[in-house]
């Protein structure tokens, strides 16, 4: 990694040009809460030199251009829930907060799009269609605190997925700051373009490593009217996981499929205190959901859901109600009623290999000595698996020395399979080895040049994805 400078104060004079003084935080006690983002292992936390909070793109730009003047570098923080220390200022530096940039510019029912800047809530994008009977599809599990920003940057997947894609697939235009301080636009609001590169895509997913998003335009979807959510409850493990391959192949069109194993169940239902969650002791849950434009269909299809589900084992299938909801989308906060350090994983394969990677995750995860075995909930219907070790009281050193053993084996697989490292929470420095480990060569080389070509002084989140050697 490339040698970078302290922050100057001839540099702190000018970043309080550009935003303000009471937008530019040095004070110790404060820059202590930007240490971390959901990383819970103290080892892993870096105090950043400052704390900067812009307005707009333009007071982006000029923080930017300063960054490259002074060789300092910049690492972009939305809602701070990024689980694979995305938002941690690796190299030192100034870690620059985007919740200024909070406004909802434009809601448009005709042509069906919405423009917002980049700290806006995604809680709040959803919110604000659904009034005007619209459906904005982005539905990541930390919806109630993550932004849109961070929710572009790292391409977020979460519980609708499988039907609507992943968040890449809700956007039509973006607006960016580029690494070397210039405001421009990518994309554009059309159903089709063959016009040169995609650059809006290529940006998407790229975890601030090549521009900081400041706007986006994003697509809206009718709002179907009729939905039910079924929950079918397992109590043999390997019914459970046989079951996922046959609702995916039922031709159904599912907007949510979740699996949540038992560990989850109990920790869930304890951390949200929900005392009568059905069949506590043992139980496996698979929430199904499926929204229709028609009442006749939506019947039809539970009723073939619930015969599919009961046939493959379940010992009941009953509606999810909120507070099934609650438990699966609470499934990374109860980590911290088992372990106060854990390690929260996410690997994706295809489809169909869903069941296969569960399997495997279980039987290897029996070989090493964590408190619990890993815990696995899953977007099983897009391949996408969630895998948390908890660190209870082993030593560091057999902590670092079992987490890798495990990954090894467990990543191996899932390349085997045709999957990759992340689905949806990105590589950040925490897979960063990994990446360099398992990533074809010839694809990384190719990264390392674009990252090389768009931010020569290799200033935007350096320490993230990959190395640039």
């Amino acid at each position: 990694m490339k040698p970078y400078n302290k922050l100057s104060a001839e540099m702190l004079d000018e970043l309080i040009a550009v935003v303000g003084k009471d937008y530019v935080i040095v004070d110790p006690e404060r820059l202590d809460q930007y240490k971390t983002d959901e990383e819970y292992d103290p080892r892993r936390f870096v105090v950043p030199e400052a704390v900067v909070i812009p307005a707009n793109a333009e007071e982006i730009a000029a923080i930017v251009k300063l960054c490259n003047k002074y060789n300092v570098p910049v690492t972009v923080r939305g809602g701070g829930t990024s689980l694979a220390d995305g938002a941690i200022a690796v190299c030192g530096g100034i870690i620059l907060v985007m919740t200024r940039l909070n406004r909802i510019l434009e809601m448009n029912t005709t042509g069906m799009y919405m423009v917002v800047e980049a700290g806006v809530r995604t809680k709040d994008i959803q919110n604000m269609a659904n009034e005007a009977g619209y459906l904005y599809a982005g539905d990541p599990c930390s919806a109630e605190s993550c932004l849109i920003g961070g929710n572009l940057a790292t391409n977020a997947g979460g519980n609708r997925a499988v039907r609507y894609g992943v968040t890449r697939n809700q956007v039509y235009s973006l607006e960016m700051v580029t690494p070397t301080g210039e405001i421009v636009e990518l994309g554009g609001r059309l159903k089709k373009c063959s016009t040169g590169y995609c650059m809006e895509q290529l940006v998407m997913g790229s975890e601030g490593t090549l521009g900081i998003i400041t706007k986006a335009t994003l697509k809206l979807c009718p709002l179907p009217p009729y939905r039910f959510d079924m929950l079918a409850v397992f109590t043999d493990p390997q019914k459970a996981i046989d079951v996922v391959p046959l609702l995916i192949q039922a031709g159904v069109n599912p907007t949510s499929l979740e699996y949540m194993d038992n560990s989850y169940v109990r920790g869930t239902a304890d951390f949200i205190e929900f005392k009568g969650a059905p069949h506590y002791e043992d139980g496996i849950y698979v929430i199904v959901t499926v929204e229709t434009f028609n009442e006749d269909e939506l019947d039809m299809k539970m009723e073939q859901l619930a015969e599919l589900c009961e046939e493959a084992g379940a010992v009941e299938v009953l509606e999810a109600d909120d507070r099934i909801w609650a438990m699966r989308r609470n499934c990374q906060e109860s980590i911290s009623l088992v372990s106060k350090v854990s390690l929260t994983d996410d690997v994706v394969v295809p489809t169909e290999k869903i069941a296969d990677l569960i399997k495997k995750i279980m039987e290897v995860s029996e070989k090493y000595p964590f408190p619990v075995p890993a815990k696995i909930n899953a977007h099983v219907g897009d391949g996408n698996l969630h895998i948390v070790l908890c660190k209870g009281e082993l030593s560091d050193e057999d902590w670092e020395k079992y987490v890798h053993e495990f990954h090894e084996e467990v990543y191996a697989y899932a390349y085997a399979q045709g999957g990759r490292l992340a689905g949806e929470h990105g590589i950040g420095a925490k897979k960063l080895s990994y990446m360099e480990e398992f990533t074809p060569a010839g694809e990384l080389e190719l990264m390392r040049r674009i990252k090389l070509a768009w931010d020569p002084n290799l200033i935007l989140n350096p320490g993230k994805v990959f190395d640039v050697k």
